[in-house]
């Protein structure tokens, strides 16, 4: 059976708490909107495939994981995509230049995968706002300073009924860094 995944980054639970303060308050000015009830999570990828492939990928996401180091992501304002109604909370410049090798190394881990990717980092309040509610998200939240010490990533699987993910499995950073050109393996 096809089941939909994705592999993101969760920040620490304080930021979890905060980023649902924002959308609950989001809420009781605009209503109901996509990604109110999401935990808060920096996505890498999203993608579909039999159920009983996912322990291969698991597999590559462990050891890919064990090459990162942690770091720690400053997320210092907020931004929106116009095309697709998104408002989020976005890094600041060395975070955000952290986080896309991780993204890059991870996606290229599941590339045979036909996966839905993410370029930017970002933890996002809501999606697909009307243009009159970003607007409004955008003149409710003018300035934030957060940050999380980012050591792990997470694949959650979707909930076909509720329409949410949740996290199946963690994977922690091993601090291993690989030399970037292995060519093969003597043994």
């Amino acid at each position: 059976m096809e089941k939909k995944y994705s592999v993101a980054i969760y920040p620490s639970q304080d930021v979890i708490d905060a980023v649902k303060k924002l959308k609950d308050y989001l809420e009781t000015k605009i209503g109901w909107y996509n990604s109110k009830n999401s935990t808060a999570h920096i996505t890498i990828c999203e993608f579909t495939i039999e159920h009983s492939q996912i322990e291969i990928h698991k597999q590559k996401l462990l050891r890919i994981c064990d090459t990162f180091i942690p770091f720690p992501v400053y997320l210092d304002h907020f931004s929106s995509y116009e095309n697709s109604g998104a408002f989020f909370i976005a890094p600041n410049e060395d975070s955000k230049n952290n986080l896309i090798p991780i993204l890059k190394k991870t996606q290229e881990v599941l590339k045979p995968l036909k996966l839905k990717k993410s370029e930017d980092p970002h933890l996002s309040v809501g999606r697909k706002l009307t243009p009159e509610n970003l607007k409004i998200a955008s003149q409710l939240f003018t300035t934030i300073a957060i940050d999380f010490l980012c050591c792990e990533m997470v694949l959650r699987e979707l909930d076909p009924v509720k329409k949410q993910f949740f996290v199946i499995d963690t994977f922690s950073f091993g601090s291993n860094p690989q030399p970037e050109l292995v060519q093969g393996s003597l043994f």
